[in-house]
Parts: structure tokens; C-alpha cells; sequence
């Protein structure tokens, strides 16, 4: 309900820009917006492919700042709340918070990611945005809605005081909205309950109910509904479970994923043992179909996304190949005029040194491209295959957690992206190493403590991931070892690392493969060194250093 009121607001505050400014671009953005908006309900795809189109083509800022608004609403809708935050950032960029007509803009972008931040649990930025919302919003009816977003943030850091006092003033504002008004009166309740579960919430929840049930507000019915069942959950089960079944209706009425989801989970709480295999299979496949649609949705925004910039880097290219011909065509009548040789053999060389720059610059992309996708794909899917492999029990979900991170990483290199650290940089060598253990081959770690890794930067940790990686690789390959240790140490401003196995060990002739090489080629870009143990049999002895200062 909030954003349909949010996007019946804006177009007014939209056309008031387009008949202060009447400027015009390549394509008319009057007719642009009003194709995106007619297609926000029917067509999302062309509706968002509109709005980019608008943001890329518009000389008028507050159309483009518009424009990236309703695409991030788009995507916050299908779940890709990554992709809402960096169309919101784009909006923002076009807008000053000098300009007193900009500033209804700053509010609506800063709510809109408050909502964001919170869909991603990350509640105190969500407060922040909140806080930033407020400080811009010049229409007092924004107000309410910017208010209870803060609410929410609050109630989930568990500063329940400010939160309620937030919700009261909303309470305040709301008093003749009686959609509004419901909805703050369930969260001052839900709020205090939550501080004191002693406190009876029940009169002020089943009195917003009545007045949505009177409204016929079937979004408000919806939330009420699943509040009431979770007020009851602990002290009255079978009153949980009515309210529980009365959301799934009216989830089903409203066509509404998330919320059928969240009735569900309640029903396989509160239900009879007999009745949670069917709620749980039926979870599972809404589950799994939900995840489905979002995934294609964010692919498809994607798609649209690269789509117009490849079109916009086309155009450049060809302005650009236009303009050299215009060079080129202003050259050679400088030569019918002038006829001096040198002129000649100058543009000659010229020409072939740019060309020698340009496939170097070329050939140095892929080979660093070739470099990451052996390192963190190939290797990473063979990962993938040794645990599958050598698992007693294939956990599915856990194989598609691991395809899906590899998918990720994929996806990052394509857009040139750094994959990055995700977690305890010590738990992900341990789970690293995990991967590669079975039956036949014993691991070990020595001196991978979290203490050690902290004076150690991301970089180096980034690279020495993929390091080891290739060495496990190589040792479950080639090296038919039963046992293998990898032991870290710091000493003197370097990072000592050794490996050593029970294995055939290195061939006296040693040819160095992709992996090899691409290893080697990491570590002294680090400034390291990777040296050879002394032969040994049988065994094969590794030893790394990297300057960590």
C-alpha cells in the first residue's frame, strides 16, 4: 500500500518538473515515461526497460533521478534488493539536496532504501536511510510513512522505547487514515508485547483487525492475521492456528508469495503432527518456485540493463570511428598536398604501434581472464566434485548452495568483479581443506588461528585462497598422497607458508602447467616467492613467502 501511494504521488511531482523545464532529448522522455508507466502492472520488463532508457536518454535530472526510482522499485519488488540500492544510488546522483525542489526526491530515494537495507537485515543502516529520509521530506505525507519504516528498524535492533514513541507519533498523524491508522496501532502493540511479553496485546490487535475487516483492507487483514498468530503461539495454540489458516487465505486471495510462505511456516509450527508433511512439501515447492522467479527476474533486469549499455558503448564506438575517418580523410589530403615522405613513414609507425598496444592490452586481458576463470571456477568446481565424490550422504541443498556460489563467482568475473572475502578467512581454509579430505587422503592445518590472519590484508588473503586451492588440486590429481599439511607462520614482516605431502613428489624435470604457473604468477605479483623443497622421497616439499607490510 505504501509504495502504490508513494507512485500516485510522483507523477504529479514529475509532470510539474516537465512543464518547469520542457527540455527534450533523443527520445521524447514524456512519452517514454508515460509507456513505463502505463506498463508497471502488466508488462515489468518493458515498463523497466522504459524507465532505463528514460534515465540513460533525459537531459532533465529529476526525470532521471525518476526514472532509476521506479526501477529500483522493480527490483525490490522481484526480490533483487542488491540491484534496487544501485538504482537508487543512481538516482541520487542526480538530485541536490540544495534544491528545494529536489528535496521530496531525496526522501522518497532515502525511504526507499531504508526499505532495502531492512529486506537485507542490515537495520542500522536501515535507520540511517530513515533518519536521511526525514531530513529531506517537504510534503507532510510523506511523513507517516517515512516514520514507520524507522519504527521498524528500531524494533529490530530492539530499542523498543524510541520505537514505540516513532510509532506513536505515526499514530498521531494517522488518526482519520483508516488504512494508516490500523497498521501503527498493530505495531505499538506488537512493540510493547515484544519488550514485555507479559503485556496483553490482543485488544489493540483485534481492534485494528475490526477496522480492516470493515475497510475491507485485505493487505491489513493479511498482517493482522499473522501478528495474532504470533501473539498467540505460546499461550493460546489453537486460537495461533485460526489465525494462521485465515492468513493463508487471504495470502491466496492477494496473490502474494512471501505471505503465503510466512502462513505456511506458521501452520507448520502450530499444526497437528499428522498435517506438517503436506505444509511442509507444499513450503518446499513455493519455496523453491519463488527462488526460481526472482533468480530470472534479476537475470532479466540484468539483460536489460547490459542491453542499453552495450547499446550506448556502440554508438560511442561509432561516433568515435566517425570522427577518425573525418582524421584520417584530413590526413591523406595533407599528404596529396604537402607530398613529404616522412609524413608518411611517421603514420606508418604510428599506426602499427597503436596496433602492437592495443593486442597486448588484449592479450594481457585474457590471459588474466584465463588466469581467474582456471583459478576460481575450474578449481572451484573440482572442489565441487572431490566433495561429491567422497561425501557418504549428498546433501542437496547443500550442492546447490555450492553450485550457486560457484555461479556467483562466475558471473563476478564476467562483469570483472572481485569475488572478495565472505567469511572468517581461517574457517574458509578449514572448509577449503574439509573439501578435499576423504577415506584416502588426509589433510591438516597448522597455525591457521584467526589471530594470524588479522595482520594480513583482503588481497593477499584473496589470492592466497586461490593458491592453495591450486595446490590441493594438483596434490589430488597427480600426487597419490595419503597424507598432506599445510602449516602458516608470521615471522619478520612475512607470511610463511609450507606445504608437504607423502606423495610421488615432483618429477626432476618439472614441466609447469596452467595451474603452475598461474600460481607462480600470484605470488610475485604479491612479492613473494615460492620455492621447491629439496628432494625427498618420498614427498613433495613446497615453501611460500609474501611480505605482508
Amino acid at each position: 500500500m505504501k509504495k502504490l501511494v508513494l507512485l500516485l504521488l510522483l507523477p504529479v511531482w514529475f509532470f510539474t518538473s516537465c512543464q518547469k523545464t520542457g527540455k527534450r532529448t533523443a527520445i521524447d522522455p514524456w512519452a517514454a515515461y508515460r509507456k513505463a508507466y502505463t506498463l508497471l502492472s502488466t508488462n515489468k520488463d518493458s515498463a523497466f526497460l522504459y524507465f532505463n532508457q528514460l534515465a540513460e536518454n533525459s537531459k532533465d535530472k529529476q526525470q532521471v533521478a525518476l526514472a532509476y526510482y521506479n526501477m529500483a522499485l522493480l527490483q525490490s519488488n522481484a526480490g533483487d534488493h542488491y540491484g534496487a540500492q544501485e538504482s537508487l544510488t543512481l538516482s541520487l546522483k542526480s538530485l541536490d539536496e540544495h534544491r528545494p525542489e529536489d528535496r521530496n526526491y531525496l526522501a522518497i530515494d532515502h525511504n526507499e532504501l531504508s526499505m532495502a537495507c531492512f529486506n537485507l537485515q542490515d537495520y542500522a543502516a536501515s535507520l540511517n536511510y530513515s533518519d536521511n529520509a526525514l531530513k529531506y521530506a517537504a510534503d507532510s505525507s510523506l511523513l507517516h510513512y517515512i516514520l514507520n519504516n524507522k519504527g521498524n528498524a528500531l524494533q529490530k535492533l530492539k530499542r523498543y522505547d524510541e520505537a514505540i514513541s516513532t510509532y506513536s507519533e505515526v499514530l498521531r498523524l494517522t488518526a482519520n487514515d483508516s488504512t494508516e491508522h490500523p497498521k501503527a496501532l498493530t505495531n505499538v502493540a506488537v512493540t510493547k508485547w515484544l519488550k514485555d511479553p507479559g503485556y496483553n496485546a490482543a485488544p489493540d490487535l483485534h481492534t485494528a483487525l475490526t477496522i480492516r475487516l470493515k475497510k475491507q483492507d485485505t493487505w491489513g487483514q493479511n498482517s493482522s492475521y499473522a501478528h495474532l498468530a504470533d501473539f498467540y503461539s505460546t499461550t493460546k495454540p489453537d486460537s495461533a492456528l485460526f489465525y494462521a489458516r485465515k492468513m493463508l487465505l487471504v495470502a491466496d486471495q492477494l496473490q502474494s508469495p512471501d505471505d503465503k510462505l510466512e502462513a505456511i511456516q506458521k501452520l507448520i509450527l502450530f499444526s497437528h503432527p499428522a498435517n506438517i508433511k503436506s505444509y511442509y512439501l507444499r513450503y518446499q515447492a513455493l519455496n523453491d518456485s519463488i527462488s526460481y522467479v526472482r533468480k530470472a527476474a534479476k537475470n532479466q533486469f540484468a539483460l536489460i540493463r547490459y542491453g542499453v549499455e552495450k547499446n550506448k558503448t556502440e554508438n560511442l564506438k561509432l561516433q568515435k570511428a566517425n570522427t577518425e575517418k573525418k582524421y584520417q580523410l584530413g590526413f591523406i589530403i595533407l599528404l596529396l598536398l604537402t607530398g613529404i615522405p616522412a609524413i608518411i613513414i611517421w603514420y606508418r609507425k604510428r599506426k602499427q604501434r597503436l596496433q602492437l598496444e592495443a593486442d597486448n592490452r588484449i592479450r594481457q586481458d585474457r590471459l588474466q581472464l584465463s588466469q581467474r576463470v582456471h583459478d576460481v571456477v575450474a578449481n572451484g568446481i573440482y572442489r565441487v566434485m572431490n566433495e561429491v565424490d567422497y561425501s557418504d550422504e549428498l546433501d542437496k541443498n547443500y550442492l546447490l548452495g555450492q553450485l550457486d556460489f560457484m555461479y556467483e563467482q562466475s558471473r563476478k568475473i564476467s562483469q570483472d568483479e572481485d569475488p572478495g572475502l565472505q567469511e572468517e578467512f581461517s574457517e574458509k581454509l578449514q572448509q577449503l581443506v574439509n573439501a578435499f579430505k576423504s577415506d584416502s587422503i588426509k589433510l591438516a592445518l597448522s597455525g591457521n588461528e584467526p589471530e594470524l590472519w588479522e595482520a594480513v590484508n583482503d588481497k593477499i588473503k584473496d589470492q592466497l585462497e586461490l593458491v592453495l586451492q591450486e595446490l590441493l588440486v594438483n596434490m589430488s590429481k597427480h600426487s597419490h598422497a595419503s597424507q598432506a599439511i599445510i602449516d602458516f607462520e608470521l615471522m619478520s614482516g612475512q607470511l610463511l607458508v609450507s606445504y608437504r605431502d607423502n606423495g610421488v613428489g615432483f618429477p626432476n624435470n618439472i614441466r609447469k602447467g596452467k595451474g603452475l604457473q598461474n600460481t607462480e604468477n600470484r605470488i610475485r605479483v604479491m612479492g613473494g616467492e615460492l620455492i621447491f623443497g629439496a628432494e625427498e622421497k618420498p614427498g613433495a616439499r613446497l615453501h611460500i613467502s609474501i611480505p605482508i607490510n
